[in-house]
């Protein structure tokens, strides 16, 4: 099974007629996609009311990737909001309850920042990370390349199956240290995540100008990235049972687009956008 969606539902404005409340939006968005990332988690750990009424909104069969928040990451930046670690935890678990209680959370996403490396500290967080996290599924993305590096690839790849971590495969531009190359190797029988981030090397790091976090994802996948892709899904089927991709490609409002291209390779089912009032003045 091959599940398609993008990273949120309030930036695709291809999807959705002009005008549209933000409150209806993921209602909508449910009619052209089986699965969706939750980014907002990553700032902030929503009320479980939110995920409550995210899984109302969405049809039976929908399914949530739920991006840990960035306190449970290392990317946090000034005093947490939390009294300690195992206060966090806590309150992210229950925040996604909700979703797990109806199934529709597929997977909280760990996606580890560019200066956390391979070292034995960091291999001993992802072990603390995993038990705080019980037995909801969590996968697991890096963004340096010394987790794949040579022999290390291997290892990375064996803790993460014992471990149980689910991988989540990315594309991204191959820039320096900070990116990871795509790996083609399941660690979890049942799910594999990928996240296609578009490959806008000039600007994927902090040395490509001032504004590089608002463009690092403007990157639109031509026919033939995608075909790749087609038999690079193939393999993977192999060794998972189910495939959740991602587009993240929306520095330029191209996620929506690629996503439904590559439905359409897949021959999975499509609906046409929603039809843009002309914009006279």
């Amino acid at each position: 099974m091959i599940r398609i969606g993008l990273a949120g539902w309030g930036d695709h404005s291809d999807l959705y007629e002009q005008g549209l409340p933000a409150r209806d939006k993921l209602k909508v968005y449910g009619r052209y996609f089986s699965l969706v990332e939750v980014d907002s988690s990553f700032y902030a750990v929503q009320s479980p009311a939110n995920f409550e009424r995210w899984a109302a909104d969405t049809p039976d069969g929908f399914a949530f990737v739920v991006k840990a928040y960035q306190g449970m990451t290392g990317h946090q930046r000034g005093n947490s909001p939390f009294e300690d670690a195992d206060h966090m935890f806590q309150a992210f678990r229950e925040s996604v309850e909700p979703l797990r209680v109806v199934g529709k959370l597929k997977a909280v996403l760990f996606q580890y920042p560019p200066w956390f490396d391979c070292n034995r500290l960091n291999v001993e967080q992802l072990r603390e990370a995993k038990r705080r996290m019980g037995d909801l599924p969590v996968a697991l993305e890096f963004r340096h390349q010394s987790w794949f590096d040579g022999e290390m690839k291997a290892k990375t790849l064996a803790f993460m199956e014992k471990e149980g971590w689910i991988h989540s495969v990315c594309d991204e531009p191959q820039a320096g240290v900070g990116s990871v190359p795509t790996v083609l190797h399941p660690t979890d029988p049942d799910v594999t995540i990928v996240r296609m981030h578009g490959r806008n090397a000039a600007n994927w790091n902090q040395g490509g100008g001032p504004n590089w976090r608002e463009v690092r994802y403007l990157y639109r996948y031509n026919a033939d990235e995608l075909a790749e892709w087609k038999e690079h899904l193939a393999k993977l089927q192999e060794r998972s049972k189910e495939i959740c991709i991602i587009f993240n490609n929306n520095s330029g409002g191209d996620a929506a687009a690629n996503a439904m291209q590559m439905l359409e390779l897949l021959g999975l089912p499509t609906k046409p956008f929603a039809p843009r009032q002309l914009d006279l003045f």
